[in-house]
């Protein structure tokens, strides 16, 4: 199902978040601003993470894209087609934070069902179907009812479901939640192959080792409001503190010692004077859970 791009729509983005806002009345009757003017493009072929607390407006976010609860305010696109189009949501696989099925059916019953959903033809669903299931590892459980499936594999069938029409945006809520080590670092896999395929994934999480592994950017988002976006690589290079330092001079003696990033040249420039030699130097960085921390922290001071 991959959408056609020509030179009318080539710099279309996959995903264009426009000043939206979501408002609703909580319980005693408390207005809530869920997201507050929220914009934001997320490329072709990009790998997006979006970061943030419990309750900071990722989930709204995600099902105001995929027509599942309307902004009160502004609006949104996925590959040029506005969110409240059926056409949008043939460009998407979403998976839900907490995915349910009809337990009752097998996983290829379900997956079987949706692709016919999305109208596939026959012979090429059987096929992906087959694909699918291997490759997230339910091919031999294919005959079982949902309802017999652990956590992880009912999170996999989620997964499933989301591949199986191979569409071009994936909007993934928490898609490693419930999943054992084996089971994320296939999904890691996978992400990284639909990006090899052109593919774009925008998926909330709050795992932040998973958006340093995957991601090429992250939004924070934290009280509603969209607190950054920044290149995960930038954050890496720019997060550089200092360096620890290993040289050895001609006795054998071993220093080992960090020193701030403004003071490398010069301490290398004394370690030479007193003839050692440097066998290595290492950044020492903060990292991105650090730049999510301060992000958070500040943000709720300004509350």
């Amino acid at each position: 199902m991959e959408a056609l791009i020509t030179r009318e729509n080539a710099g279309i983005p996959a995903i264009g978040i426009e000043q939206m806002s979501k408002t609703y009345i909580g319980k005693k009757r408390v207005r809530v601003e869920a997201l507050q003017n929220v914009s934001l493009t997320v490329g072709r072929g990009e790998v997006f993470g979006f970061l943030g607390p419990n309750g900071a407006g990722k989930s709204t976010t995600i099902k105001c894209l995929v027509g599942l609860m309307r902004p009160t305010k502004g609006d949104a696109t996925i590959m040029g087609e506005g969110i409240s189009s059926l056409a949008s949501r043939r460009n998407i696989g979403y998976l839900p934070e907490n995915p349910s099925f009809y337990d009752y059916l097998s996983a290829e019953e379900y997956i079987r069902f949706v692709g016919s959903v999305f109208q596939m033809p026959a012979e090429q669903l059987v096929s992906k179907c087959e694909e699918v299931l291997k490759l997230l590892e339910l091919w031999d459980a294919r005959k079982r009812p949902i309802r017999s499936y652990s956590k992880g594999m009912v999170q996999r069938v989620g997964l499933a479901q989301v591949l199986i029409h191979d569409p071009d945006v994936y909007i993934l809520d928490e898609p490693m939640s419930g999943l054992d080590p084996l089971g994320r670092a296939l999904v890691k896999d996978i992400i990284g192959d639909l990006k090899k395929r052109g593919k774009t994934v925008f998926f909330s999480t709050h795992i932040i080792d998973d958006v340093e592994k995957v991601c090429d950017r992250v939004g924070i988002i934290s009280g509603g409001v969209l607190k950054s976006v920044e290149r995960v690589d930038r954050i890496l290079e720019q997060g550089v503190t200092g360096y620890t330092i290993t040289a050895q001079n001609g006795k054998g003696e071993i220093r080992t010692f960090t020193v701030e990033r403004d003071d490398l040249s010069g301490n290398l420039a004394t370690l030479t004077a007193d003839g050692f030699t440097v066998s290595l130097i290492e950044p020492v960085r903060k990292n991105l859970e650090r730049f999510f921390l301060d992000i958070v922290q500040e943000s709720r001071k300004s509350e």
